[in-house]
């Protein structure tokens, strides 16, 4: 189970990547694993605006649907189609296949996200 040290991670397996005042998101490796063969991801437009925890997309594979949260407020400027047209992406490479990116609205709510060593140890329980 590979887990970047230079990425934040969420207890609902998001990982995020903050570069100025945006901040790149997708599923981390340990959802990918589990969720198996991704057939189908279906994303937000851009312009929409979320709220910290709310459901911005879905990943769907062979075994089940399961929504994705955004782990921070914000409003989407990018939506990367390449994973809604070809899927497999995400299990082939999670961390270099990003699915959204928002601009921050409260670059607070990073506060509550976990560190890769956190990460590390709260998959850890979950195995």
């Amino acid at each position: 189970m590979s887990v970047l040290k230079n990425l934040q991670y969420t207890k609902d397996h998001e990982w995020l990547k903050v570069e100025d005042n945006k901040a790149y998101i997708g599923i981390t490796d340990y959802a990918q694993k589990s969720l198996g063969s991704i057939v189908y991801v279906e994303l937000p437009e851009v312009e929409e605006e979320f709220s910290k925890g709310e459901v911005f997309g879905v990943v769907e594979s062979v075994k089940a649907a399961s929504d994705i949260y955004i782990p921070v407020s914000g409003k989407v400027v990018e939506s990367n189609e390449d994973t809604v047209d070809d899927p497999s992406l995400i299990n082939n490479a999670p961390y270099d296949n990003w699915l959204i990116c928002v601009e921050l609205q409260d670059e607070g709510e990073l506060d509550g996200l976990m560190s890769a060593e956190e990460y590390e140890e709260f998959i850890s329980k979950e195995e």
